[in-house]
């Protein structure tokens, strides 16, 4: 009757695993230690005071960083490199309005205020997101 029980056990731990993961395709993009300190009161964060004007700052992430203002007081931070591309020269992301461009032949379009894909439906990732934490006084800290 054990062995019975334990071989039951074994196969629905076998069958209850499953291989296929929504993310599965999405692993171009390195883990890169971002850490940085914005102050929207600052020349080169500016645009950040008013809605749906992007920044990117370079040297941090896979392709540097872009920063937006979300709903309210929030910012929201994403990575530059498009997360459906192996680094290369095309996969920096290009800003248009709210927009984030990939310049490789299939040319994925993402939004930024929401991270999805807005061009191509058969891309299964979304843009890789960075938490922001408000410090006060205008002041945001981006980690991952």
């Amino acid at each position: 009757m054990m062995k019975k029980l334990s071989l039951l056990l074994v196969l629905l731990l076998l069958l209850g695993c499953n291989k296929s993961d929504d993310n599965n395709n999405c692993n171009f993009l390195l883990n890169v230690g971002v850490n940085l300190t914005v102050n929207i009161n600052l020349p080169q964060f500016s645009q950040l005071q008013f809605a749906n004007n992007p920044v990117r700052v370079e040297g941090q992430g896979n392709e540097g960083l872009i920063l937006i203002r979300g709903i309210g007081d929030n910012i929201l931070a994403w990575d530059g490199a498009d997360p459906n591309h192996s680094p290369g020269p095309c996969s920096a992301l290009q800003l248009n309005g709210i927009d984030a461009e990939c310049g490789c032949d299939d040319g994925n379009i993402y939004n930024l205020v929401t991270g999805q894909i807005v061009s191509q439906t058969n891309q299964p990732c979304t843009l890789k997101p960075y938490r922001v934490e408000s410090l006060g006084n205008n002041t945001f800290l981006v980690t991952n």
